[in-house]
C-alpha cells in the first residue's frame, strides 16, 4: 500500500513538469507543385492519437508537442510527409502529388481500373457515404444514393423486400432485377422460401462500398446476367502493417405508425347503417367503438449488435465480424431475427506474386410473418364491435356466424385472431464463400492469372399453422389445424478464370483480359399441405436446375491519358433454351477523352476534372422470372386424385401435355450511352451528366395470350415486341464550407426516365389492345393495368369518370370515349403509369468540430398510384351488401357517394408524387477517452421522418402501383453507440 501510495504522488507530481516540457506549433501546408494552400490536411503526432487538420487557408495550431515528436502530414492524392519538432514553433509543410494516390481505383467487371481511366457509366458509393440508421438489407443504405438507381421497399415489415431498378430495368415481363456481386460472387436473383429479401443474408455493417455499373459497355463483360445493370458490393478487408482493431457498435430503436387509413369512426357508421341500412342490419350493430387499426399494430422495439476484429502484418491481413439484429415488427407478431458472421483473409506469396484471398459470410434468419389481410380486415371490420366476445369455438375472438355457430365464409374475419391464430415462421440459413487465387507472373510480371472458386448454399423451412379455433370452416368442422409447411435447398456453383495482361508502352496504356466462367444452379424444394388430416395430404417436389457458361474478352487501351478505348465481348450459354438458340454474343465499346490533361486545362486552378464518354453495347436477357424453368422441354403433368380416371376398383392417373416453345431466344438490350464527368476548384465541386438511349427487342413474355387452336395453352411464353427507354442522369457533390472546425458536403442528384413499349406482336393486329396486368382486389379477374403499344409499361387502363359542376364524381356516369352511344370496354383508355418520370436524391453532411449531422431527402415526381383501398371499401354496398353482416368503409365514401363499387374508374388514379425526408441523424465523437479507446461515437436517428404529397393513400411509396393493404412503413427512433479499440 506504501508502495502505490508513493507512486501516485510521484505520477501526480510529475504532470505539471510534462505541462511545461510541451510546446505549441502552427504553420502552413501547402501543394509543393504550385503552392497553393491544401485544406483539410491531416496533421498527427506519430504514435499518438494528438492532431487538428489544416484550415480553407492551409493553416493549422496544434499544442501539446514535446521535442524530438514527429509530426506526420497527410492527404488524400498527395505524399505523406513527415517533420521532427526541434524547438521551431512555425513548422510549414511542402506536400508532393502521389500520382499513385491520387488515380482513385474502382471496381469494374473482373477487376479494377484507375478512375481516370473509366470509359464507361458507373456510380461508387463508399461506407463514409450510406445512410444511417435501421439498415436490415443493404439496398437501404443505397436509397437515393446514386443517380439513375431507384430503390422502393414493400412496405415496413422487418427485412421487406425491395424493388430494385437501374434505369427503370430493361424488361417487360422477364426479370429486371440487377446482378448482385458480392466479393466476386454472383447471386441467384430468384427468391429463397422463407426470406423477405435474399440480400438481407449480408450484415450491412460489413458493406465497404456499392459500384453500380448502369451502361452496356461497363456491364456487357457480365452478358446475360447484366441487360438490367450490375451492383458490385465490397466487404471490409484487413489493413497490412496494423496492429488489432476492435469496432463495437450498438443500436436501439423504437417504431411507431404515425399514420392510418381514414375509416369511418363507429359514430359515423351507425349513422350510415341508421340511415341506409335495414331494420335487421341495424340490429347487427354493437355498443363498442373499436378502432381495428389501433388494435393490430404496436409501439415495436428493436436492437442491433455488431463487432468485428480486423489487423494485418507484411503479406498478411484479416477481419471477422459478428452480427445480431432482432427488429421487432409494428404489426402484430411480425419480426425478423439475424445472426452473421463474416471472414475475410488474404495472404501473399513468393514474394508478393501470388495472392490469396478467402471471403466467407454467413447468416441464419428467422422470420415471424404477420398477413397483411388483417390489415385489410382492419380497415373493413365493423367498428361497433368488441376484439373479444363469447365465441368460445373461436377461442372467445368476436367472429360473424351463422345459427349454428359456424363462421360465415364471406364475412370479413377480426383481424386481431387473423394475426394471434395463425404462425407464419421460416428459418434460413445462408453461406456465401469464395476463394481466390491471384498470381503474377515471375517471368513476365504484366501477366496475372486469376482464379476465382464461389460457393452459395441456401437452407431454409417454414410453416403456415392456423389453430384448431380458426374461424375457418375447415377448423370448425374437423377440429383440426390447418398447416402448410416447405423445405428447400439450394447450392449455386461459380468458377470463373481470366488472364489479364497490362502494359505500359511509352505513351501508350494497353491492357487486355480473358476469361471463361461457369455458373451451375441447383434448387430443391418440397411442399406439404394440411399435414394433420393424412386424408388430404398432399406433396409437391420441385427440383431445378439451370446452368450458364460463358467466355469473354476486354481490350483497355489509352494513350497520353487523354485518349482511351474500351472493347468487350462476351459469349453466353445457357439451359434454358434449346442448343439452336443457346449461345448469345454480347459485344461493346466505349470511348473517353480526358479534356482535363490536355495541354490548354492541365494547369487551370479551375477545372480539376473534366472527361467526355461515349459506349454503346447489347446485353442479354434469358431469366423469365419464373425460377428455373426450362420452357423448350415437352412435359407432362399427371392428374391429381380428384382427377384421375376410373377403371374397375381403381383408378389410373391421367397425363395431360404442358405447353412449351422451343423457339425461344434470348432478349437483347442495345444501350447507348453519352457522358460528362467533371470536376471543379480541386473537385470542390464534381459530379456527372449521362444521356442514354436502351432498345431491346425479342422481349421474353411468359403469359402471352396465344390464337385458339395454335397450341397446347391459351397462354405461353415467347419472344414478342420492343421496349425503349431513355433518361438522363445528373450528379453533384459540393464542399460549399470547409474550415478547420466546419465543413458541410451536399450530394444531389436527379434522373429523368421515360420508357414506351414499341412493339408487341410480331404482326399488327387492329382488334389487340395490349396484355392485361395488375390484378386488383375487387370483383372476379379485374386487372387495372395493360401493357400497350405506344405507352409506358403497366400503364392504367381505366374508364373516364364524369363529374358534376361541384366537381363531384357521379357515379357510374363515364366518358362515351368513342362516341358509340353505349359504355363498353371499348371507352376505356390509358391514363398515366406508377413509374416516376423523374427521381431524385439530396443528402446533406455537416460536421463542426466533434458534432455531425446528416439529412437524407428524396423526390419522386410523375408517379400515379390506384388506390384499391378505396376502390374497394369506398362505396355503401360495401357496408350494407348482406344481412347477416356488416363492414366497414373508408372516409372517402362520404366525398364520392358511391352505393355501388367502380372499379375500373380513373377516380382512382391518383397522383402519387412525393418529397421524403428519410433520415435525420446527429452525433458526436469523443476522441481519446482512454488509451485503449480510439473513439467513441455517439448518433440519434429519426427515420421516415416527413413525407410531402398529394396522395389520398397512406403512403405514396407503392411497388407496382396497386395500393393494397401495404404494410405501413413506421417512424423510427434509433439511439447508438460505436467504440473503436
Amino acid at each position: 500500500m506504501k508502495t502505490v501510495t508513493i507512486s501516485s504522488w510521484f505520477f501526480f507530481l510529475m504532470i505539471p513538469l510534462s505541462f511545461f516540457a510541451q510546446s505549441t506549433v502552427s504553420g502552413v501546408v501547402s501543394d509543393a507543385n504550385n503552392r497553393q494552400p491544401i485544406p483539410g490536411v491531416n496533421i498527427i503526432v506519430k504514435g499518438t492519437s494528438n492532431g487538428t487538420t489544416s484550415d480553407f487557408n492551409g493553416n493549422y495550431t496544434i499544442t501539446n508537442i514535446n521535442e524530438g515528436d514527429i509530426l506526420t502530414f497527410s492527404y488524400l492524392g498527395f505524399k505523406s510527409q513527415e517533420i521532427a519538432f526541434a524547438g521551431v514553433n512555425t513548422i510549414n509543410a511542402f506536400l508532393e502529388v502521389n500520382a499513385a494516390e491520387l488515380e482513385e481505383v474502382v471496381l469494374v467487371g473482373y477487376g479494377t481500373t484507375k478512375k481516370k481511366d473509366l470509359t464507361g457509366s458507373i456510380s461508387t458509393v463508399t461506407s463514409k457515404e450510406l445512410n444511417k440508421g435501421v439498415t436490415t438489407s443493404p439496398a437501404d443504405l443505397l436509397t437515393g444514393k446514386a443517380p439513375g438507381i431507384q430503390i422502393t421497399s414493400a412496405g415496413g415489415a422487418p427485412g421487406s423486400a425491395q424493388t430494385i431498378r437501374i434505369r427503370g430495368g430493361a424488361s417487360l415481363n422477364a426479370s429486371n432485377k440487377p446482378l448482385f456481386i458480392i466479393d466476386g460472387v454472383p447471386l441467384d436473383n430468384d427468391d429463397i422460401a422463407g426470406l423477405r429479401d435474399p440480400l438481407n443474408i449480408v450484415n450491412p455493417n460489413d458493406i465497404e462500398s456499392f459500384t453500380i455499373l448502369k451502361d452496356a459497355s461497363a456491364t456487357a463483360i457480365y452478358g446475360s446476367r447484366a441487360s438490367n445493370g450490375v451492383i458490385l458490393i465490397t466487404t471490409k478487408k484487413g489493413t497490412s502493417g496494423s496492429s488489432l482493431k476492435v469496432n463495437y457498435e450498438s443500436n436501439l430503436s423504437i417504431q411507431d405508425v404515425t399514420g392510418s387509413i381514414e375509416v369511418l369512426s363507429a359514430d359515423q357508421f351507425r349513422q350510415v347503417v341508421n340511415d341506409r341500412g335495414n331494420p335487421t342490419q341495424i340490429g347487427l350493430m354493437g355498443t363498442a367503438n373499436t378502432d381495428w387499426q389501433d388494435e393490430i399494430f404496436q409501439q415495436s422495439v428493436s436492437h442491433t449488435h455488431n463487432i468485428s476484429l480486423s489487423g494485418g502484418i507484411e503479406n498478411f491481413t484479416y477481419r471477422a465480424s459478428i452480427g445480431y439484429n432482432n427488429q421487432e415488427g409494428v404489426l402484430l407478431t411480425s419480426g425478423l431475427e439475424r445472426t452473421t458472421l463474416s471472414a475475410a483473409l488474404s495472404h501473399k506469396f513468393f514474394d508478393n506474386h501470388l495472392k490469396i484471398n478467402l471471403n466467407s459470410k454467413t447468416a441464419l434468419i428467422k422470420n415471424r410473418f404477420a398477413t397483411t389481410d388483417a390489415i385489410g380486415a382492419a380497415i373493413v371490420f365493423d367498428p361497433t364491435q368488441s376484439v373479444y366476445g363469447d365465441f368460445p369455438q373461436f377461442d372467445n375472438f368476436y367472429q360473424w356466424t351463422e345459427a349454428n355457430g359456424s363462421p360465415i365464409t364471406l364475412a370479413a374475419k377480426n383481424p386481431v385472431a387473423l394475426l394471434l391464430q395463425e404462425t407464419d415462421a421460416s428459418n434460413a440459413f445462408k453461406s456465401i464463400s469464395n476463394i481466390a487465387f491471384d498470381y503474377k507472373f515471375h517471368f513476365l510480371p504484366e501477366l496475372r492469372a486469376n482464379l476465382n472458386l464461389g460457393l452459395d448454399k441456401t437452407s431454409s423451412n417454414g410453416s403456415k399453422v392456423k389453430a384448431t379455433d380458426y374461424f375457418s370452416s375447415y377448423a370448425f368442422n374437423t377440429g383440426l389445424s390447418a398447416q402448410d409447411t416447405y423445405n428447400q435447398q439450394k447450392e449455386n456453383q461459380l468458377l470463373n478464370a481470366t488472364l489479364n495482361y497490362t502494359k505500359e508502352l511509352n505513351a501508350f496504356d494497353l491492357g487486355i483480359l480473358a476469361g471463361y466462367e461457369y455458373q451451375d444452379f441447383h434448387t430443391e424444394q418440397e411442399d406439404f399441405t394440411n399435414i394433420q388430416d393424412p386424408d388430404i395430404e398432399t406433396l409437391k417436389d420441385t427440383f431445378l436446375n439451370l446452368n450458364l457458361q460463358s467466355y469473354f474478352t476486354r481490350i483497355n487501351l489509352g494513350y497520353d491519358s487523354k485518349y482511351l478505348f474500351t472493347f468487350t465481348y462476351r459469349r453466353d450459354g445457357t439451359s434454358r433454351f434449346n442448343k439452336d438458340n443457346r449461345w448469345g454474343n454480347f459485344p461493346a465499346a466505349a470511348v473517353a477523352w480526358n479534356i482535363s490533361n490536355e495541354s490548354f486545362l492541365k494547369k487551370s486552378l479551375t477545372v480539376s476534372n473534366l472527361k467526355l464518354r461515349a459506349g454503346w453495347g447489347v446485353t442479354g436477357q434469358q431469366d423469365l422470372g419464373t425460377g428455373f424453368y426450362l420452357p423448350y422441354i415437352p412435359t407432362y403433368t399427371g392428374s391429381n386424385q380428384n382427377s384421375q380416371y376410373p377403371i374397375g376398383n381403381g383408378f389410373v392417373t391421367t397425363y395431360r401435355a404442358d405447353p412449351y416453345n422451343d423457339n425461344l431466344k434470348w432478349e437483347e438490350t442495345t444501350t447507348y450511352n453519352i457522358g460528362l464527368d467533371y470536376g471543379l476548384f480541386k473537385d470542390r465541386l464534381s459530379g456527372s451528366v449521362d444521356a442514354y438511349y436502351r432498345e431491346t427487342k425479342d422481349l421474353l413474355i411468359t403469359n402471352l395470350s396465344f390464337p385458339a387452336g395454335s397450341g397446347l395453352s391459351n397462354k405461353g411464353a415467347a419472344n414478342v415486341g420492343e421496349i425503349e427507354n431513355k433518361g438522363i442522369e445528373f450528379s453533384l457533390n459540393a464542399i460549399p464550407v470547409q474550415t478547420d472546425d466546419l465543413q458541410l458536403n451536399i450530394n444531389f442528384n436527379i434522373t429523368y426516365f421515360d420508357t414506351e413499349i414499341s412493339e408487341l406482336y410480331a404482326t399488327q393486329d387492329p382488334n389487340f389492345v395490349g396484355i392485361p396486368q395488375g390484378g386488383i382486389a375487387g370483383g372476379t379477374g379485374n386487372n387495372i393495368q395493360i401493357h400497350s403499344v405506344g405507352y409506358a409499361p403497366f400503364t392504367y387502363y381505366v374508364y373516364q369518370q364524369v363529374y358534376d359542376p361541384n366537381g363531384n364524381p357521379i357515379e357510374g356516369v363515364f366518358v362515351d370515349r368513342n362516341n358509340d352511344g353505349q359504355i363498353n370496354p371499348n371507352d376505356l383508355y390509358r391514363y398515366e403509369n406508377p413509374t416516376a418520370d423523374i427521381f431524385t436524391g439530396l443528402n446533406t453532411d455537416l460536421s463542426y468540430k466533434n458534432w455531425g449531422l446528416n439529412m437524407a431527402w428524396r423526390g419522386s415526381f410523375g408517379n400515379y398510384a390506384y388506390n384499391n383501398v378505396q376502390s374497394n371499401t369506398g362505396y355503401y354496398n360495401n357496408v350494407l351488401r348482406y344481412d347477416n353482416t356488416l363492414s366497414n368503409s373508408v372516409e372517402n365514401v362520404l366525398e364520392s357517394n358511391f352505393t355501388a363499387e367502380n372499379f375500373l374508374s380513373d377516380y382512382y388514379i391518383q397522383d402519387a408524387s412525393f418529397v421524403k425526408l428519410d433520415r435525420v441523424t446527429l452525433s458526436y465523437d469523443f476522441d481519446n477517452l482512454l488509451d485503449q479507446i480510439r473513439n467513441v461515437r455517439l448518433y440519434a436517428t429519426v427515420q421516415n421522418v416527413l413525407t410531402i404529397t398529394d396522395y389520398d393513400g397512406l403512403d405514396p411509396e407503392i411497388q407496382g402501383g396497386i395500393d393494397d393493404n401495404i404494410y405501413p412503413r413506421p417512424t423510427t427512433y434509433l439511439f447508438g453507440i460505436n467504440v473503436d479499440f
